[in-house]
């Protein structure tokens, strides 16, 4: 099952079953965090309550599939080649951080190239939604309400502008306004095999690809990243856990967001963003 979080004109913000094939949307009633549980538990369409008449998936607009009451938790540092671009060393643990709401962008939008870099980046992953705060870190799998896709645009100047022995710079890299992709909906974790997904995912910019991983390649998977992080500060219902990017960012490459790059993110078996680099404003100059 796919749901979607669409806007329409005539129904305003709705939650929604997606039916790609019939170019259809159906609103559900009723809040996310009441329904959510039971589509985690399984229970599928059966959980959500339909309400009103469907209507044209080319006529809404698809947002971030997450409230803006929810939180977006970042898994970095879980592709071995990835680090190598890096120039890293594999950690010993997973590392998390917190990626600011007002960064995301539906599947359609423009990504917003912010006026302090000059070194936009690309990273698609795997993107989990939890579907229940009741989270149990011995199966930590039953709390996934399913998947969706991530495109964790980066300012990698900004990121490695940390003072020197305090770190890198993860909220001004990470955190940027309107850059960062997330959707085009939810795929309920039913239609994948049981126990942490293994999907191709790539990204092309202009229709060149730039990634190419597989989420097999993962040195923690899905339920060892929610165990780590419920550990640390909880999940609630509807946050969002970013899993990692694979091999072939700009930061390996030096091929680096531009202006008017058309950025295709794609997961297996869930859908692809399709976002626009806007064009880049000029910094406003300091007062003197």
């Amino acid at each position: 099952m796919k749901l979607a979080r669409c806007e329409h004109p005539a129904v305003g913000i709705f939650w929604a079953v997606v039916d790609v094939a019939q170019d259809q949307v159906t609103p559900i009633s009723g809040d996310f965090r009441d329904w959510a549980p039971g589509v985690a538990a399984g229970r599928g369409i059966s959980s959500v309550r339909l309400a009103g008449p469907a209507l044209a998936l080319s006529k809404v607009c698809l947002l971030p599939p997450i409230e803006p009451i929810n939180r977006v938790v970042v898994a970095g540092a879980n592709y071995a080649k990835h680090l190598v671009e890096f120039g890293l060393n594999a950690p010993a643990q997973p590392v998390a951080f917190l990626k600011a709401y007002g960064a995301l962008i539906g599947a359609r939008d423009p990504i917003r190239f912010p006026p302090l870099t000059e070194e936009l980046d690309h990273e698609v992953e795997l993107v989990v939604v939890i579907g229940t705060g009741e989270i149990d870190v011995e199966n930590p799998m039953a709390c996934v309400l399913g998947y969706t896709v991530g495109n964790d645009v980066s300012a990698r100047d900004l990121q490695r502008s940390g003072p020197p022995g305090i770190g890198m710079d993860l909220f001004a890299a990470k955190s940027q306004d309107r850059t960062t992709g997330l959707g085009p909906w939810i795929v309920t974790k039913d239609e994948f095999a049981e126990g942490s997904p293994r999907l191709r995912l790539t990204l092309k910019v202009n229709g060149e690809v730039r990634q190419d991983g597989s989420t097999a390649e993962m040195t923690w998977d899905v339920g060892q990243l929610i165990s780590f992080v419920q550990q640390r500060s909880s999940f609630a219902t509807g946050d969002v856990l970013f899993t990692g990017s694979p091999a072939g960012v700009g930061m390996g490459t030096g091929l680096y967001l531009k202006e008017g790059d058309v950025v295709e993110a794609s997961v297996e078996g869930i859908g692809t963003l399709r976002n626009v680099v806007g064009k880049k404003p000029q910094p406003i100059e300091s007062q003197t």
